[in-house]
């Protein structure tokens, strides 16, 4: 017999939950106060809001993976900046290199001698020969898509329904219910993006052969695993199949794989044996300062540099002042020398095995319709029995008020986990005790919620 928590026993669990979470941050709520006649929603980023707290939580401390609030609370911090900090809060090796080459200057709009070496480390890694750096993986998106565009002659992009690739405007296109439109909410639009933005679902054959049969898409963009909708697993063969079909049909095929860094170190695809067109990558490739690269094979390079050796002199309009300065470059090198390597990944990923089961066992201990995957250090439980293959039904599953409620106890008892969703990273920073912590506090959650 398998157990259902109800409703009414999530309503009282958030309620008591939220008060409790009133009387812990008192200094925190003083301080949203104060932040909301300066900042909209009262945050620098509006995306803090969404935590769904009464009112905003205020950090004052984050280090490896030990957060201390404005009132002097501690948490175990398991979203780590939403994959940010992938590899921890500040740490050592990166503050190290933030003072001394930060001494040298930060940026110049010239190249540095650490480019050659930070090229040859990223093609080691990921196996592709061209790149460039951007400050964040949605410029790094947006530049791919014109690269894309531009050698291909093709104006048509394809994605996956409920797709993230940050904040980049063509991809927010959704076909639920079967009918193509713009995602509900996207402010300021004023294009028709579903004119050049083919989406289809995930993991679905037959229309990833349909859309590709007309030889007008320009290049599929894609997560080898979603994650930004729960945890959507590519089926047996269905990356093999992609790229296989979008060979056939001239379509270049671009991962990004900003989250499924978590795989290994040179991402899911070079763990898997699959080779993309290009790959694109942020958040936590510089410890957690503005980076981002994107990178492609010899032959979309030689067909960047035929284009504009045709198009001739002038703006690409693909760039930005500070992409590719001194301090990025540096903060890459340490990431990929010291945490993008086999021996730094290997304990953590064994650690993220053990948060995996413990959270199998509560699951199978209280008996209720939930499930968990891992990709690498990234850990994912679902509240529903079985995992999704798509971005549609995986949208119909999570943001649940069952969610929120688990979010909020383990909040209080010094826990952090990704608020959009039930995610967490286990880092170079985070023990045993740390795991067993999370653990217990969910199996203690799921006894007061069926209690």
């Amino acid at each position: 017999m398998r157990a259902s928590v109800s409703e009414k026993a999530v309503g009282k669990l958030l309620s008591r939950e939220k008060q409790v979470f009133f009387q812990r941050n008192q200094k925190s709520q003083a301080l949203s106060e104060q932040a909301a006649q300066n900042w909209l929603r009262g945050v620098p980023l509006h995306w803090m809001v969404d935590w769904g707290t009464p009112f905003n939580l205020f950090i004052n401390k984050a280090e490896g993976v030990d957060l201390t609030d404005a009132d002097g609370n501690c948490y175990i911090d398991f979203c780590l900046g939403d994959t940010g900090a992938m590899f921890g809060h500040s740490p050592k090796a990166i503050a190290q290199t933030l003072a001394s080459a930060g001494s040298t200057g930060l940026t110049t709009m010239l190249p540095s001698e650490i480019a050659v070496e930070v090229g040859a480390l990223l093609e080691d890694r990921f196996g592709l020969p061209f790149w460039q750096i951007t400050a964040t993986a949605s410029d790094a998106n947006r530049a791919v898509l014109r690269w894309c565009r531009a050698i291909t002659g093709r104006k048509n992009i394809l994605v996956f329904n409920h797709c993230y690739h940050g904040c980049v405007d063509d991809t927010f296109v959704t076909a639920d219910g079967g009918k193509v439109k713009m995602v509900e909410g996207l402010v300021g639009e004023p294009r028709d993006l579903t004119a050049h933005t083919r989406v289809i679902e995930f993991n679905d054959v037959s229309a990833l052969e349909k859309a590709l049969a007309a030889g007008d898409i320009a290049c599929v963009l894609a997560e080898p695993v979603m994650t930004n909708v729960g945890m959507v697993l590519p089926k047996p063969g269905f990356l093999e199949t992609l790229r296989d079909l979008t060979r056939k049909t001239g379509t270049l095929l671009i991962f990004d794989e900003t989250h499924t860094l978590s795989s290994g170190p040179g991402g899911y695809a070079r763990e898997h044996a699959i080779a993309p067109d290009g790959l694109v990558f942020g958040k936590p490739i510089a410890g957690g300062i503005p980076a981002a690269a994107y990178g492609f094979s010899a032959d979309v390079a030689n067909r960047i540099r035929s284009f504009l050796a045709s198009n001739g002199e002038g703006r690409s309009g693909i760039g930005t002042t500070l992409s590719g300065s001194r301090i990025q470059l540096a903060l890459i090198k340490t990431v990929l020398t010291q945490f993008m390597t086999r021996e730094a990944f290997a304990p953590v990923i064994e650690l993220a095995r053990r948060l995996e089961r413990g959270i199998a066992d509560v699951i199978i201990k209280h008996g209720v319709d939930w499930h968990v995957t891992r990709v690498g250090t990234r850990v994912e439980f679902m509240c529903c029995p079985n995992p999704p293959s798509n971005g549609y039904e995986a949208s119909k599953l999570i943001h649940k008020p069952v969610d929120q409620a688990v979010h909020q106890f383990l909040l209080n008892r010094g826990v952090v986990i990704t608020p959009f969703h039930n995610m967490m990273l286990v880092c170079p920073s985070t023990t045993e005790t740390h795991v067993a912590k999370l653990v217990a506090t969910l199996d203690e959650c799921l006894g007061e919620l069926l209690n």
